[in-house]
C-alpha cells in the first residue's frame, strides 16, 4: 500500500485492524490522533495497545516543542496508557540537537514559559547554558510558540521579524505546526511564526514534521525498540495533518494513514445545524485531496481498531 500520488481512490478504513498485519512499526502522531490537548481518545489508545499486543511497535512522533520526558508526563495526565507506545520522538528533541551544535552562543527565546524545560534539559545533558538575551544581542532565535498562544497571532511579531531580518538571525522552529486544536479552539504554533519570518526572507530551521530529521530520529528509535534494522515497507505513519503528517511520511518513503477528524475536521466532517459531524465519503475525500502531490495511502475518520 504505497503512498499514492495518483488519482486512484484512497481506501477508507473502518479500523486499523484492516491493515495492521502489513506493518511492524507505527510512527503515530499524538495531538489530534491520540488526544486533543484536553482528553485522551480511548479508542485510539486501545488500537495502539492492541497493535503492540500483536507484536508490533509504536513510536509516537510529535511536533511538541518540549523534550520527550515532559510529553510523557503530559500523556500520563491525559490518561494515555503506557501500553499504547514503546517510545517517542518530539520536535523538542530535535531542537535540542540543533542547539547542541551551537554550543553556548546567546539566543533569544520566543514562546511560553512552560517551554523553558527545553533549556533546562540542554543544560542537564550537556552542562551548557546559553544566555537567553534580547533580540539585539542574540546570535539566533529559538521559537517554541507564541508568548500568549491562546490569544496571539503572527501579526503581533511583525516588528520582531524586522529586527531579526536586519540582523540576519537564524530562526529555529521547535514546532512546525501552523495551528493546533485545543478542544474546540484553534491556536497558532511556532510554525506560523516561521512561515511569516521566511516570507520576508528570514532563514529558518524546522525541527519537526514534515522535515527529515525527526523521521530519521523516530526510525532510529524504532530500530532500537525492535533490535534490528527496519523494512520501511512495513512502517506506517499515522497522522491528521496534511502539511506535516502526510507530507512528512510521504517524503520519508512511508505509507501514511490519514486521520480525517483531526485538524481538517471542518473540511471533511462539517457539522449540521444540530451539531452532528458529517460522515466521511469517498467523493468528499477525493475533492479534498485533489491537486495535492503528497496524499495518504488510506484514510480513517478516527484511529480505532
Amino acid at each position: 500500500m504505497p503512498t499514492s500520488t495518483s488519482s486512484a481512490p484512497i481506501r477508507l478504513l473502518e479500523g486499523l485492524s484492516a491493515i495492521a498485519d502489513r506493518y511492524d512499526v507505527l510512527l503515530c502522531d499524538v495531538w489530534g490522533v491520540v488526544h486533543n490537548g484536553q482528553v485522551a481518545y480511548p479508542e485510539a489508545c486501545a488500537a495502539l495497545t492492541r497493535f503492540r499486543a500483536k507484536g508490533g511497535s509504536v513510536v509516537l512522533i510529535t511536533n511538541a516543542p518540549r523534550p520527550h520526558a515532559a510529553i510523557f508526563e503530559q500523556l500520563a495526565r491525559l490518561n494515555v496508557p503506557a501500553s499504547a507506545y514503546d517510545g517517542m520522538v518530539t520536535s523538542g528533541d530535535v531542537t535540542l540537537a540543533f542547539m547542541k551544535e551551537r554550543g553556548a552562543a546567546p539566543l533569544h527565546h520566543i514562546g511560553p514559559a512552560r517551554d523553558e524545560v527545553l533549556f533546562d534539559t540542554l543544560t542537564a545533558e550537556t552542562g551548557i547554558s546559553p544566555p537567553r538575551v534580547a533580540l539585539d544581542a542574540a546570535d539566533y532565535v529559538v521559537c517554541t510558540g507564541l508568548y500568549l498562544d491562546d490569544i496571539g497571532t503572527p501579526d503581533d511579531y511583525a516588528d520582531a521579524f524586522q529586527v531579526m531580518k536586519a540582523r540576519n538571525l537564524d530562526f529555529i522552529s521547535a514546532n512546525p505546526d501552523i495551528v493546533v486544536h485545543v478542544g474546540d479552539k484553534e491556536i497558532y504554533c511556532a510554525g506560523a511564526l516561521a512561515q511569516a519570518y521566511e516570507a520576508i526572507g528570514g532563514r529558518i530551521f524546522q525541527a519537526g514534521k514534515p522535515h527529515a530529521p525527526i523521521y530519521a530520529a523516530a526510525l532510529a528509535q524504532a530500530e532500537v525498540v525492535r533490535g534490528k534494522p527496519l523494512d520501511r515497507k512495513r512502517v506506517l505513519a499515522i497522522g491528521d495533518a496534511m502539511h506535516t503528517d502526510v507530507q512528512g511520511g510521504h517524503d520519508a518513503g512511508l505509507d501514511v494513514l490519514f486521520v480525517t477528524s483531526g485538524i481538517h475536521r471542518e473540511e471533511l466532517h462539517p457539522r449540521n445545524l444540530d451539531g452532528e459531524a458529517a460522515k466521511l465519503h469517498q467523493a468528499a475525500l477525493a475533492q479534498f485531496l485533489d491537486g495535492k502531490v503528497a496524499v495518504p495511502s488510506a484514510a480513517i475518520p478516527s484511529l480505532v481498531w
